[in-house]
């Protein structure tokens, strides 16, 4: 099988699905709580793979106070697209080392989209730390393919 060496792919849009100011920010002595999701979708019609991350900060009572989810839309090349598909099983398989590098592109993309929604007002001050995503994506992800797009929570 292919690995994140070997899979071509181009990124073909960048979304916003959430981004939402829920209060008011904790003050600088307060603990910030950061809870974070990944989610993978699929789109076998177009080679379609969709990488979304959710961050939501929360105060030390748990209160989120601030949301932001984008996505990165992805096009596996062709030949590539075969070697991961098990059409008999109608599955994909995200070798681990694959589906790490589009998360990691995905978070530096949520990151900066962060900056720009919040830049020049007092919630810049959150940003998105540097996640070690190798630890986010235990193994390999394996993804049912439906007759219509899907998505699938990681973490």
């Amino acid at each position: 099988m292919n690995d994140a060496k070997t899979l071509k792919f181009n990124l073909i849009k960048v979304s916003t699905e959430q981004f939402a100011i829920l209060g008011d920010p904790p003050c600088k002595e307060e603990e910030i709580n950061l809870a974070f999701g990944i989610k993978f979708g699929v789109n076998p019609q177009s080679r379609g793979l969709l990488v979304l991350t959710q961050f939501r900060f929360e105060d030390s009572k748990k209160s989120a106070f601030l949301l932001i989810e984008c996505g990165c839309h992805f096009e596996i090349i062709e030949p590539d697209w075969n070697s991961i598909l098990d059409i008999e099983h109608k599955k994909l398989t995200l070798p681990k080392g694959f589906a790490s590098h589009l998360v990691m592109l995905a978070v530096g993309t949520t990151r900066g989209v962060l900056h720009a929604k919040t830049e020049n007002t007092s919630l810049n001050v959150f940003n998105i730390p540097l996640i070690n995503v190798a630890n986010q994506v235990p193994s390999d992800i394996v993804i049912q393919i439906a007759d219509k797009p899907i998505l699938m929570d990681v973490i």
